[in-house]
């Protein structure tokens, strides 16, 4: 933690150059600043743990160098802004701007943090009913904590692909030419639809394969994981409609929409499922929150969608007249 905490401040000012580099319009710089930190901690991990024996203070070191890095060769880019140019007087601090700035990013710290909350009261709730079960306590915790860690992969991978879309989307909203958003949205949804689509084939007709890469367990164990995988991610698909369009909200200033289209999966339904569906049906209920919370964000998503798309013809005929 301490080690964490000294490079905290280049990991953070490393972050947010990385999102400005992109919307300066380098992505591929943007990425090359990050992997390369990446690729240094992979590097460093073993040597500061295995061959200098300074264990998990070695591993948390790697990470520091690696974040350090980042943020060098993002700073480097300072000089070679295309679209702005920085000045003594931008340091002064503007609270409408960072305001602004916050309530914009509300709505990814929001998805963020819902995760915590989820996990918390998941393995609350599946202590309680899982022993009650023939699974007993520990099976349920361990099989639905696999399935997390899996699904937030792919939740990164359309979070990846909404943000990729996010300065397009922004300038081009900003620029008046509504065509160019609504098809820069419908390129992200669709790319995010087909990973999602992938996901959900994979967790329905191999999900085996995934719960043995987390280790071996015994029959009782891969059967209740299995049910995991099947039942909890059946709907996994419509996670990137959910995750694309709260992104979309964000990028046009719709702050507030997006915050609340952000909740709405983890805290505003699958919290309540969790708590509510195990009433009924123990600890089936658990697993069938998921598809639950998934379904109703998805027809949030849609609602919130076609408002937008409508308030942009509307835009758009104002603009032409």
């Amino acid at each position: 933690m301490t080690w964490i905490l000294i490079g905290f401040p280049a990991f953070m000012i490393g972050n947010m150059m990385n999102s400005s580099i992109r919307a300066d319009g380098s992505p591929r710089y943007a990425m090359a600043s990050m992997v390369t930190g990446c690729i240094t901690n992979l590097i460093l991990d073993p040597i500061a743990i295995f061959v200098l024996g300074w264990g998990v203070q070695g591993a948390a070191i790697a990470t520091v160098i690696g974040q350090i890095l980042t943020f060098v060769i993002s700073i480097i880019y300072i000089k070679k802004f295309k679209s702005i140019e920085i000045k003594k007087e931008d340091f002064k601090v503007n609270f409408k701007i960072l305001g602004k700035i916050c309530s914009l990013g509300a709505s990814s710290f929001i998805t963020q943090i819902s995760i915590t909350i989820v996990i918390i009261t998941m393995n609350h709730i599946l202590g309680i009913y899982g022993a009650q079960s023939e699974y007993g306590s520990d099976i349920p915790i361990a099989a639905l904590g696999i399935v997390m860690k899996v699904n937030q992969i792919i939740t990164s991978v359309v979070v990846g692909i909404g943000v990729g879309a996010q300065p397009i989307i922004g300038y081009n909203y900003g620029a008046q030419k509504y065509d160019r958003v609504k098809k820069a949205y419908t390129i992200s949804l669709i790319t995010a639809i087909i990973v999602t689509a992938i996901a959900t084939l994979i967790f329905q007709l191999c999900p085996q394969i995934i719960i043995n890469l987390f280790g071996q367990g015994n029959e009782i164990y891969n059967e209740f994981a299995q049910r995991c995988f099947k039942e909890f991610l059946i709907f996994t698909i419509f996670q990137g409609v959910q995750i694309t369009t709260s992104i979309f909200l964000q990028s046009i200033g719709k702050p507030v929409k997006s915050a609340i289209l952000s909740l709405s999966r983890q805290i505003l339904f699958l919290v309540p499922a969790m708590i509510i569906l195990p009433m009924i049906w123990k600890i089936d209920g658990v697993l069938r929150s998921g598809p639950t919370a998934d379904a109703m964000a998805f027809i949030l998503a849609i609602c919130f969608i076609i408002f937008e798309f409508k308030s942009m013809k509307k835009l758009e005929e104002d603009k032409n007249e």
